[in-house]
């Protein structure tokens, strides 16, 4: 009796780890700590502050790039001189050492994934990002996983919109949608790869 309890103890736990360990559930909602109390909720909420003014390369470059901290300062050479959760960001300033963010969207390094290449299709940032311009601190609101991948490369529809709608993260498709997105998955011909070379290279 205990052996059959052993060996269906040996296959269901692996099914388990496989599972409930995949990043569905091990990375949905992870929202690291980071060395600077930086309010997107704030900057590109309240503010408005356009997505590309920080990730300057995103529409050029298959990295969407963390700014350098002179980008910061831009601002911060005059608003809340004298704030003390801003030391971080002059002392990186003064002493040209890059601020350590925490990576919060990480593909692995056997994967490509070029941020150029799905906005010039169409694709908006909140797509993948989820609405950035309402968080406080910046989670992970998708898996990331090749599944969720290839549902959208298998079907793009609902994720294309306007291009000046790319970077609205609290857009939101429409109940046309799906009209919508086929004549833009038409009008841009769009075929979007699922073999496994295009994003394992």
């Amino acid at each position: 009796m205990i052996g059959a309890v052993a060996a269906a103890g040996a296959l269901i736990a692996p099914a388990i780890v496989w599972y409930f360990f995949s990043p569905e559930f091990t990375d949905v909602g992870y929202q690291p700590k980071q060395p600077v109390a930086y309010s997107h909720a704030l900057h590109a909420g309240e503010m408005n502050l356009d997505c590309r003014y920080c990730h300057a390369n995103v529409e050029r470059s298959s990295v969407a790039s963390v700014p350098p901290t002179q980008t910061c300062m831009n601002c911060h050479q005059l608003v809340g001189q004298d704030r003390p959760t801003l030391e971080p960001v002059r002392a990186s300033a003064a002493s040209g050492e890059p601020i350590r963010w925490v990576r919060v969207h990480e593909v692995p390094d056997y994967a490509f994934f070029p941020h150029d290449a799905h906005l010039a299709a169409g694709v908006g940032c909140s797509s993948c990002h989820g609405d950035v311009a309402s968080m406080e601190v910046v989670r992970l609101e998708e898996t990331l996983s090749m599944g969720w991948c290839l549902d959208c490369h298998r079907d793009p529809a609902p994720h294309l919109r306007p291009f000046d709608e790319l970077t609205n993260t609290r857009w939101q498709p429409g109940e046309d949608q799906a009209e919508i997105g086929a004549a833009l998955l038409a009008e841009r011909g769009l075929a979007p790869p699922e073999e496994c070379g295009a994003c394992h290279r």
